[in-house]
């Protein structure tokens, strides 16, 4: 610590305890009778503190009474809302299995149809064969007008 906050810490306390000395010498009152004024005014600013927080508290109190039935009724229809949107989807839910079941069996049915055609072109397959083989193709020159063999 340098001099100047030393003197200004000496100073502070000095001038603290004139101030004491000088206030106990010129009180108007004996001490007694000062602490119990003071004490009648901080029981009074007591009661006054009570009195507003217990007024603050009713009308907070008051206010939220008279907010709630709109909370409990917005809270309410939020519920059914949701409830009412849970059954859609289930309903959704169930329509969209229905229509993956039925586009399933569709295709299990187009699937056996072509296996079906598929297995009657097999089938056929060996007479198509020897009809082909009865089909004799030429190729014809358009320079030369006799046909290959």
């Amino acid at each position: 610590m340098n001099k100047k906050t030393v003197g200004f810490i000496f100073g502070s306390i000095v001038g603290a305890a004139a101030g004491v000395v000088a206030g106990v010498m010129l009180a108007p009152r004996s001490g007694a009778e000062s602490r119990a004024m003071a004490a009648d005014a901080m029981n009074d600013a007591w009661d006054s503190a009570v009195d507003t927080y217990e007024r603050g508290a009713n009308v907070v109190n008051d206010k939220f009474n008279a907010v709630r039935p709109t909370v409990d009724a917005k809270t309410d229809e939020l519920r059914a809302k949701v409830d009412l949107a849970r059954e859609r989807m289930d309903q959704l839910r169930d329509s969209l299995s229905e229509a993956v079941a039925n586009a399933s069996d569709q295709v299990k049915d187009a699937a056996s149809a072509v296996a079906d055609r598929v297995s009657a072109m097999t089938d056929a397959a060996p007479a198509a064969e020897t009809a082909a083989e009865a089909v004799h193709v030429e190729v014809v020159d358009a320079d030369d007008e006799t046909p290959e063999a």
